[in-house]
This record gives structure tokens, C-alpha cells and sequence, in this order.
């Protein structure tokens, strides 16, 4: 190829197999046969495909490659290898939701993110592993077992897109769509190097869909190893508003809090340090950076949480007269304890949700981003559902998870962006938080980081 990175077909960018196929260097058709390859190679080892579409996606390539060769592209994906999330319909897929309940059930119609690629011409590469029902922050089932990350196979690559970021970190497709219901495309994207994006509320519709058991709080989203390839794909599922003015060359200086922490939650020192790095990197390029003091406004996620994900777990369940024997031990605890919240309890957490978006637009008022770690925790082992402490302290199931539920709370847009890594060098990522509604303005800010920074992903050693 010529003015494209030398490699393998597999580990070319969206944006770059657009501009490769528009000088007639390669096709869909030779992308996909790389990328199935590829699949074949070491997908075995991560478990992050689980469910292939070898047949369809070959048809899709070879319609993709005939428009390319006729000049009628149909935009930004067309031939461009991606997969789904399987919380995520996809027409005639098999779709489990990581449950025995959803073992064999098959849709007939594709969830309106996923008829958006399919009218565009990505090529839909198969179904990516998900914790049942998408409520933890690890990646494993009842049914296809754990999901493994690239970076150390011993480790998680995070929920519950875990075998979304997987995939695009090993070069099992240019782009992911995954969903974020407490920071679950994020965290995962951070665990493996990656670049993910959580819309504001209401981006991109969800209509025929598994039912909301997270209510409005779960946003669906792309994951990349760029932020050029996470506006592409922005621009196909999204509103026009999700993109806007990102095209842009250039971004205004932006007021940015930074909070290394909330309240007192630990944070792995070596993520610590990392994401400093990340905020004297945008303070030199030239935004205003203030570090917080005390950052308490997030305090109430941790009691809000428990009662929406566990009351939503058990509405699912009460329409399912047979759950019992066909869901993993954790989640019939869940639905047990959810079963036991009252309505008072279930309006007490919204009510909490609506008094933290007054505080937050009080407090953030001088803001424009807010800065904070992703993941307070690095990558723990594969079958394990969390760490059990965090810089030596003893924490909660979801004390590694306590940067990214406000903005599913408050519908922000949010995105994850790698930082430098570990001493083992291990992925480590930052979080960009915006008012609700500026996805693009986030996005432009995001894009700009990454290029003045010089950020390229790294390949991990399968």
C-alpha cells in the first residue's frame, strides 16, 4: 500500500480503509478475508468473538467492494469491518445477553444503531462477549465463559464490553459498538488501550432493543483505536449533533477541573500519576487547567446504583416465569435483592440522580470538561468479578468503577482516552467529561488531544 501505515490489512483504521479503498489499493472484500484470518488466529486465546457472521459479512463485502469499484460509496464505514455488542440486536444473530434465558433467541429485525451500520455498508463482523445482562465490570457468562485481554490473556479487559475492546484492540475489526450503562464502554476501553465514547442521553436511538433494565441511564457507543474513527462512526448511528462542528481543525482553549479522585476513593498510583501526566499534557497544549481540591458531587452514584441496576434485574426477571435454574448465582442474588426495594426506595435513587444534576450544573458552571481517571483499578485476573483492593485498600465490588456512572446518571457524554501505561505496561486511560448535549464540541476537543499529544495505539504481543 502506499500512503497508508504499512502492516497487515487487520490493523488499518477505519478512516484509513476508507482512503485506501477510495485509491483502489485494496477492497472490502481482501480487508474482510484478513480480518477473518485474523479471527481464526486469536480469537481462541481472548474469547471476545462469540458468535460469528462469516456468511453475511462476506456478502456485505462483496456488495461493498462492487460500490467502491461503481464510485456509489455510501459513506464513512462502507466496507469497514465492525462488531456488536451482544446486548445489541442484530437480525438473524443470535442474541443472548450472556444469559441461559436468551440461549437461543434469534431477532428478526436489527436494533436501530445496528440498522444504521448495516444501510451504510459496514461490514458486521459478528457478536462480542458481555457479563449477563451487562451489570458487572468484568466479562464472563454462564455461557461462553471469560473474556481475556490482549494486552495479558490472565487478565480482564473490563466490563461489560469486554469483548468489544478485545476485539479492536487484537485487530478483530476496525470498530466496536458497545454499550455504556455505568462506564461500560470506557473502563474497558482504558483497560486495552483504546478510545471509547459514551453519547449524551438520547444520541443514538435504542428502539427495538432488549428491554431498558437501566432505564435511560445506558447509552450505546463506538469503540476505536482513534478518535477520527469514533466520529465516523458517530456520524452513521448519531444525531448530526454528535458530530457538528468535530470536523474541525481547531479547538478553543477549554476551562478544565481536574479531579484525581472522588471523596476518598483510592486509586492505583501508577494510574495516578499517569492521568497527572495527562492534565500537564493539556495545560501545555494550551487549556486551563484546575485541579480539584475535594470532588464530592459523584458521593450519591454509589447508593443510586445498587437500587436502579438491582430493581431493573428483577423487572426483567418477573417476566420470565422460568428464571430460576436459567441465570448465573449473581444475578438471581440480584434480582432477589431488587425484588425487596420499594417504590419508594427505586423514586428516592431518581430523586438523588435529579438533585446531583443541580449540583453538578451548579458546581460545573465554570467548566467547560472535567478530567478524571477512568478506572481507578489496572486489569485484575480474567475470572475474578473485581479487586478486592485498590492501592491497599480494601474496596467494593465497584470500587474500581467509581469515575464513570456520573455521567450516565446526569446523561453527559464522556470519553476514555489512553494515557501512558503501567510499569508493566499495562493500558491506562483518562476520562473527558462535557455538559450534555456538546458530543461534538468533546469530540473536537478529544481529536485535538490526540494529535498534538501523538498518540498511536500500540499493538499488544498475541
Amino acid at each position: 500500500m502506499s500512503e497508508e501505515r504499512a502492516g497487515p490489512l487487520w490493523q488499518l483504521s477505519a478512516t484509513e480503509l476508507i482512503a485506501a479503498y477510495g485509491r483502489g489499493t485494496t477492497t472490502p472484500q481482501e480487508v474482510l478475508a484478513a480480518t477473518l484470518e485474523r479471527v481464526e488466529e486469536v480469537n481462541p486465546r481472548l474469547n471476545a468473538l462469540i458468535t460469528l457472521n462469516g456468511d453475511g459479512a462476506r456478502a456485505a463485502a462483496t456488495a461493498s467492494t462492487e460500490r467502491w469499484r461503481a464510485g456509489q460509496a455510501r459513506g464513512p464505514l462502507d466496507g469497514v469491518p465492525i462488531t456488536i455488542k451482544d446486548s445489541l440486536l442484530v437480525a438473524g444473530l443470535r442474541a443472548t445477553w450472556g444469559s441461559p434465558l436468551y440461549a437461543d433467541h434469534v431477532p428478526q429485525t436489527d436494533e436501530t444503531p445496528v440498522a444504521r451500520l448495516r444501510e451504510a455498508g459496514a461490514l458486521i463482523l459478528g457478536k462480542t462477549n458481555v457479563p449477563e445482562f451487562t451489570v458487572q465490570g468484568y466479562t464472563d457468562n454462564p455461557l461462553f465463559g471469560p473474556t481475556r485481554n490482549p494486552w495479558d490473556t490472565d487478565l480482564t479487559p473490563g466490563g461489560s464490553s469486554g469483548g468489544a475492546v478485545a476485539a479492536v484492540a487484537a485487530g478483530l475489526g476496525a470498530l466496536a459498538i458497545g454499550t455504556d450503562g455505568g462506564g461500560s464502554i470506557r473502563r474497558p476501553a482504558s483497560h486495552t488501550g483504546l478510545v471509547g465514547f459514551k453519547p449524551s442521553r438520547g444520541t443514538v436511538p435504542r428502539e427495538r432493543g432488549f428491554p431498558a433494565i437501566l432505564l435511560d441511564f445506558e447509552a450505546a457507543g463506538p469503540i476505536a483505536r482513534c478518535v477520527d474513527d469514533i466520529i465516523a462512526a458517530m456520524s452513521v448511528i448519531g444525531a448530526p449533533s454528535a458530530i457538528g462542528s468535530s470536523s474541525d481543525e481547531t479547538v478553543a482553549r477549554c476551562r478544565v477541573l481536574f479531579a484525581p479522585t472522588f471523596g476518598d476513593a483510592p486509586v492505583d498510583p501508577e494510574i495516578a500519576a499517569s492521568v497527572a501526566a495527562a492534565a500537564a499534557e493539556l495545560d501545555r497544549q494550551g487549556h486551563r487547567v484546575t485541579q480539584a481540591a475535594h470532588f464530592d458531587l459523584a458521593d450519591a452514584i454509589g447508593d443510586i446504583w445498587p437500587v436502579v441496576s438491582q430493581t431493573g434485574v428483577a423487572w426483567l426477571l418477573s417476566r420470565h416465569a422460568d428464571w430460576k435454574g436459567n441465570v448465573g448465582s449473581a444475578i438471581a442474588a440480584m434480582a432477589e435483592t431488587g425484588a425487596k426495594l420499594s417504590a419508594v426506595q427505586y423514586l428516592g435513587a431518581l430523586d438523588a440522580v435529579a438533585g446531583m444534576r443541580r449540583r453538578f450544573a451548579q458546581h460545573f458552571e465554570p467548566y467547560d470538561l472535567l478530567l478524571t481517571p477512568t478506572a481507578a483499578a489496572l486489569p485484575w485476573p480474567a475470572t475474578e468479578t473485581h479487586p478486592p483492593t485498590i492501592a491497599g485498600q480494601p474496596v467494593s465490588p465497584r470500587g474500581h468503577a467509581v469515575f464513570t456512572p456520573l455521567a450516565n446518571a446526569l446523561g453527559l457524554p464522556a470519553i476514555s482516552l489512553p494515557c501512558g501505561p503501567s510499569s508493566r505496561r499495562l493500558p491506562i486511560g483518562f476520562q473527558l467529561v462535557a455538559r450534555e448535549g456538546a458530543d461534538a464540541f468533546l469530540l473536537s476537543v478529544a481529536r485535538d488531544y490526540e494529535r498534538k499529544a501523538g498518540l498511536r495505539y500500540r499493538w499488544p504481543k498475541l
